[in-house]
């Protein structure tokens, strides 16, 4: 396995800014907190940009495309405002996920299969403008074979059933949604989709989804920025990496 492409980690900062917003101040600073996910051997930097602005601002997307060194993954509603500040800003990627205002995290996959024409229409102009385009998608066939119809590039599995069922000892359910994602992982890059993974992901669960070979990335955000309370933002970054490789090693 030693010859498998290097599993690349996406730090999602969104919670350095939820954080920052219970003041409303200043700190702290989501850039800040994405110059050391870097140090620490992030791989990018993935940032979601709600309707209501409840952590990233429109002024953080901004100061990450001006400061990042490694590419940046936006997060974000297939809304009209939303495609006019991709199609501005031109972020290396561009993943889009569903947006309820009552959720306190995105709680599901989108359903692309029900919306596959509007998806295919609203994907178009971010493809062209050169953002690659991610879906984030719940571990099934149809939303996988819906992604590949609409023109995505790359698809990003919802981890979260796995990783809940795991966190409350539901070991045969966890077992259940591991096998999926596997299995899934597979389906899709036999369709010649770049697979990504993410959503809940901890030092206690990633192994196993980090030792799939067909998956290409991870974004992790609110397990890490939890851990830096602990341990440090560095730290808790480069331990994670440890993990992802160590995995990947086999």
């Amino acid at each position: 396995m030693a010859d498998q492409p290097k599993l690349r980690l996406g730090v999602n900062i969104d919670h350095v800014a939820t954080v920052r917003n219970a003041r409303g101040g200043a700190y702290p600073d989501p850039l800040r907190a994405a110059k050391i996910a870097e140090k620490a051997g992030a791989d990018g930097i993935t940032a979601h940009l709600r309707e209501d602005r409840r952590h990233i601002s429109d002024a953080d997307i901004e100061g990450l495309m001006d400061v990042l060194s490694v590419p940046l993954n936006f997060e974000m509603a297939a809304t009209d405002e939303m495609q006019q500040i991709a199609l501005r800003h031109k972020p290396h990627a561009v993943c889009i996920v569903p947006e309820k205002r009552e959720e306190r995290t995105t709680e599901g996959g989108l359903e692309v299969a029900r919306e596959e024409n509007k998806l295919a229409h609203f994907i178009a102009p971010l493809r062209e403008a050169g953002s690659r385009v991610s879906i984030f998608i719940a571990a099934e066939r149809a939303q996988i074979e819906a992604a590949n119809r609409i023109g995505a590039e790359v698809i990003e599995l919802h981890t979260g059933a796995y990783c809940d069922a795991y966190a409350e000892g539901r070991w045969e359910e966890a077992d259940a949604e591991l096998s999926k994602l596997r299995d899934m992982s597979v389906f899709a890059a036999s369709l010649g989709l770049e697979v990504h993974a993410g959503h809940g992901l901890t030092y206690d669960t990633v192994t196993p989804v980090a030792a799939f070979p067909e998956v290409r990335e991870l974004n992790i955000g609110h397990f890490l920025i939890g851990e830096a309370i602990f341990l440090g933002l560095e730290p808790a970054i480069a331990e994670m990496r440890r993990l992802m490789d160590k995995a990947r090693e086999g």
